[in-house]
């Protein structure tokens, strides 16, 4: 039950991360590469000060370090410009679906074999999903934006998959945020921004670096070499749906009935493939 709440604790910080973006970006008309770059280097200073008062210092090297470096700055940018068009709850919808596919296509590439009560929980969860994203029952999707969803979800998933590796979780997301930062920042920069820096957007951004990403990525690593690829794919799953519930309370956007069966499907499957059920045992006779 405790790795439960911890990757549930895990997955609120990831939908605070769709919220905050489509703040910053919308609300408050802030540049996507600036939030980006922002974020990256909000996480980065949070992080190497943990490490540096919990470890001594901070080592960059370390198994996966080019992957999960790649990875997180398509994550990063490819999320941020996403959400200049997308809902925050439909953005992440796209997100971690395209998570879960990278996801367990890794762990079957890795030989990984799930049971039968996984698949079927997955199979629930994305009747979730795609009841959400059926014809008519939500907001149209930008294409261009839509697919920029999609790179950063894949990214995602790269990610989850390289950080299952990792012998100090804190470590080595300080690592990957610490030479991250620099890259993104030269990208923004090649790109212009720095249109929209209001201080409402800046402090959403340093927000959404310090707290929900840095924080929360150092907890998912440390979470992710306790659960099989598969599972981490399903519980992920639920961050669209709270992600929508945050936009509902913060941006306005809607409840529908959609939304209340998504959630309990979605819900109801990541419960099947993830939480331990035990047989009971026959009482002697």
């Amino acid at each position: 039950m405790r790795l439960f709440l911890l990757s549930a604790l895990t997955m609120a910080a990831f939908a605070a991360n769709s919220v905050l973006n489509r703040m910053a970006l919308v609300d408050g008309g802030m540049d996507a590469a600036l939030f980006g770059t922002l974020r990256l280097w909000a996480g980065a200073l949070t992080l190497l000060a943990l490490c540096l008062v919990t470890r001594g210092g901070l080592r960059l090297g370390g198994r996966g370090r080019a992957l999960g470096v790649a990875s997180l700055l398509v994550y990063i940018y490819g999320f941020s410009a996403a959400y200049l068009a997308l809902d925050a709850g439909l953005g992440a919808l796209i997100l971690f679906g395209c998570v879960q596919v990278t996801m367990f296509g890794g762990a079957l590439l890795g030989g990984e074999r799930p049971g039968g009560r996984r698949w079927a929980g997955a199979g629930l969860a994305f009747a979730g999903l795609a009841w959400l994203l059926w014809p008519g029952s939500g907001a149209p999707v930008s294409p261009l934006h839509g697919l920029l969803m999609a790179a950063a979800g894949v990214g995602w998933g790269l990610y989850s998959l390289a950080g299952r590796g990792a012998q100090d979780a804190l470590m080595g997301t300080a690592a990957n945020f610490a030479l991250a930062a620099p890259l993104g920042l030269a990208l923004s920069l090649a790109l212009g921004a720095g249109a929209g820096t209001d201080a409402a957007g800046i402090a959403l951004a340093v927000l959404s670096g310090a707290v929900t990403s840095g924080l929360g990525y150092a907890l998912w690593y440390a979470v992710l070499p306790r659960l099989e690829a598969s599972a981490a794919a399903v519980a992920q799953l639920t961050v669209p749906i709270l992600a929508l519930g945050g936009g509902m309370v913060f941006l306005g956007e809607s409840l529908t009935w959609q939304f209340a069966l998504a959630s309990l499907l979605v819900l109801g499957g990541v419960g099947l493939s993830v939480l331990p059920f035990r047989r009971r045992r026959r009482a002697p006779m």
